[in-house]
């Protein structure tokens, strides 16, 4: 008889047995059980050359149980040459059996021990290779992003990122799941299977030299159980959450969150701004799209437009981030730009256009 969440129990033991892996990006190569099917497929050649030669010059042989060599006889005797076992109940007594055994088959036993041996080897040397590549990775990995899930929002929310000029190789996805790992890394990232919530897992994915993290899970409470872990490991980073209800924004700010994005919410007034106006609508819609039609980006201010109003910049100036403040572009607060400011503008996408993101952490409320 089971107690009361002994299941639950036995669950958790399972997870903390679980390996939690690192898979970095590989390079387009032919499956492996395709590779050992083809040097299965031509060690079976060699063998079947081999029968097939000696059996052609049955005569030049003998079998010391019956004098003579059929076929069966020639399939067993090229079997254990190839192998090197060589029990000498078949050998060659014609010079011309005896010439093709030094010429022929000879290259074929080198050739046939060469295709087991190789795949052999390789099999042994790829873990050894993986984890040089892997040290490698750690410690070249810095002030990269970390992105939790790798569903929808979290595949977005990484394309947005690298449309802004950001590398591939400076991304990790975190995600329980093997097949949305193998899915990040089959499009060039790097990723660690394992649950976010747990710091041995972060500590993979190098969070605590990370500058940005993406967090973007499918369930609120375990946006904010990793929120806090992540927080713990790295208090300089900037945190961005989403989450589907929006009485759980604070919760994620309380928690270490720089920024929180209510998905339900968001979508629910992008939907109500598309009834009322559909240009408004496709409008928004394309400034979230990133790397197309109009960009909203943040930039700093240069020189020339020190001492400018927002609107006399060349920029359609939407916001002014001024310390911890971010005002609007008519606020009098404003005044005159200043070099210490930076601007949040809507821009014509275009590839000169692509901003690295800040480092800053955003302000807070």
């Amino acid at each position: 008889m089971k107690l009361p969440g002994q299941d639950a129990i036995a669950r958790q033991a399972d997870e903390h047995l679980v390996t939690h892996r690192v898979k970095l990006p590989r390079k387009l190569v032919e499956h492996p059980i395709r590779q050992v099917g083809k040097r299965l497929s031509l060690a079976l050649v060699v063998l079947l050359a081999t029968a097939v030669i000696v059996y052609a010059d049955a005569d030049g042989y003998t079998d010391n149980s019956d004098g003579s060599v059929d076929l069966l006889d020639a399939f067993y005797y090229a079997t254990v040459t190839l192998s090197t076992t060589g029990y000498g109940d078949i050998t060659p007594v014609s010079d011309a059996a005896r010439l093709t055994n030094i010429f022929v088959i000879t290259p074929l036993r080198v050739l046939f021990l060469i295709i087991l041996v190789g795949t052999t080897l390789e099999a042994l040397t790829e873990r050894t290779r993986e984890e040089w590549r892997l040290n490698r990775w750690r410690s070249t990995l810095r002030d990269h992003t970390v992105v939790v899930g790798f569903g929808t929002k979290g595949r977005s929310a990484i394309q947005t990122v690298c449309a802004t000029g950001l590398r591939k190789e400076q991304v990790v996805v975190v995600d329980p799941s093997g097949k949305a790992i193998e899915a990040a890394t089959a499009h060039g990232y790097a990723g660690v299977v394992g649950d976010a919530t747990r710091s041995d897992v972060l500590n993979r994915a190098e969070l605590y030299r990370a500058k940005q993290i993406i967090i973007a899970t499918q369930r609120d409470d375990t946006a904010v159980l990793v929120t806090l872990t992540a927080r713990q490991l790295n208090r300089g980073a900037k945190i961005v959450v989403a989450v589907r209800e929006e009485e759980n924004a604070p919760l994620l700010k309380q928690s270490g969150a720089d920024a929180v994005i209510t998905s339900a919410s968001a979508a629910g007034r992008l939907l109500g701004l598309s009834v009322l106006s559909p240009a408004a609508g496709m409008v928004m819609e394309d400034l979230i799209s990133q790397g197309s039609g109009l960009d909203l980006i943040e930039r700093p201010v240069i020189k020339s437009e020190a001492g400018r109003k927002p609107r006399e910049v060349g920029d359609l100036v939407v916001s002014v981030l001024r310390g911890h403040r971010v005002l609007g572009y008519d606020d009098p607060a404003v005044g005159e730009l200043q070099l210490t400011d930076r601007l949040i503008t809507i821009v014509r996408a275009t590839p000169a256009t692509h901003v690295a993101p800040d480092a800053r952490p955003l302000p807070r409320d």
